[in-house]
């Protein structure tokens, strides 16, 4: 599964979403959580409810975003969305396995009575505290329904009680830590949004540093952001041409009875051209969903 843009749409507001019918990001995530004032929680889980059927239908998945469990939502937040319409179910403010297996537990009762097999529904938990991040292998690694985990830059800072600055520095080692037990436990790595709307020189430079470090994908807060994201997550046509040289030049070493070689004054061996032919892979699949 490719997750490389994944767009935001207030849940409280239909418009949006019905406007959001028409774009295409790799995932929907209608919100229910931070996007939604306390007031409009259950005007936006009616929304969503009313409106999953048209978002399904785009075949684009949906992974509606929850509140957190600490919350008095989330309960009736579930009830509205788990169905045949959603490929899983996006939680804010994760701290540690137990949540996750009080949230898989929720789920399973709720695929029960939607007739669905229990273990359907898929598990996108935000890492956004410094005990998150403290707990992140484990939290990765806490059940089969986790098919990705997400940074969420503005709630750790604020946890810290640091300022989000633009290098952000004082979120490396939280993001680096996350893409490291993603890879892991086998499961996507999403970064936390980009908040500087219509940069999108700013918006270029904040994703491929994103995607240098391990992150697969990046959320959406404007359809206009969606072009660059799944560009930028994706295999340029550079990479791609370069990675093809990499495999030739190997392919003829080892022709040569060589486990290795060089190409423009770098070696070449085993894991050099394991990694070009994952980026090859994951060119194919690219264009694929175009």
């Amino acid at each position: 599964m490719m997750l490389r843009s994944l767009l935001f749409v207030p849940g409280n507001k239909a418009n949006m979403i019905e406007k959001a019918l028409g774009l295409k990001p790799d995932a929907f995530v209608p919100d229910m959580e931070d996007s939604v004032p306390a007031a409009e929680k259950a005007n936006a889980r009616a929304t969503i409810a009313e409106l999953l059927p048209r978002l399904a239908a785009t075949g684009i998945p949906v992974i509606p975003r929850v509140n957190a469990l600490e919350t008095d939502w989330i309960k009736a937040d579930l009830a509205a969305v788990v169905g045949p319409h959603v490929l899983g179910i996006s939680v804010g403010k994760v701290r540690n396995p137990a949540d996750i297996s009080a949230i898989s537990q929720l789920i399973g009762d709720l695929e029960t009575r939607a007739k669905l097999d229990v273990g359907t529904i898929r598990v996108l938990p935000w890492i956004e505290t410094a005990q998150a991040i403290v707990n992140v292998s484990a939290i990765c690694a806490a059940s089969e329904r986790i098919v990705a985990v997400a940074f969420g830059g503005e709630d750790f800072t604020n946890d810290m009680g640091v300022e989000r600055l633009e290098d952000e520095s004082q979120v490396a080692y939280a993001r680096q830590a996350l893409c490291v037990a993603a890879r892991a436990a086998h499961v996507l790595a999403l970064d936390t949004p980009y908040f500087k709307l219509r940069n999108p020189d700013g918006l270029r430079e904040n994703a491929l540093h994103a995607k240098s470090i391990g992150f697969k994908g990046k959320f959406a807060i404007h359809p206009e952001q969606i072009g660059a994201l799944n560009d930028c997550f994706s295999p340029s046509a550079q990479e791609i041409a370069h990675a093809e040289r990499v495999v030739a030049a190997f392919e003829e070493a080892e022709a040569r009875g060589r486990a290795s070689t060089s190409l423009d004054g770098w070696v070449i061996d085993v894991p050099v051209v394991k990694r070009a032919r994952a980026l090859l892979e994951l060119a194919r699949r690219a264009r694929a969903e175009r």
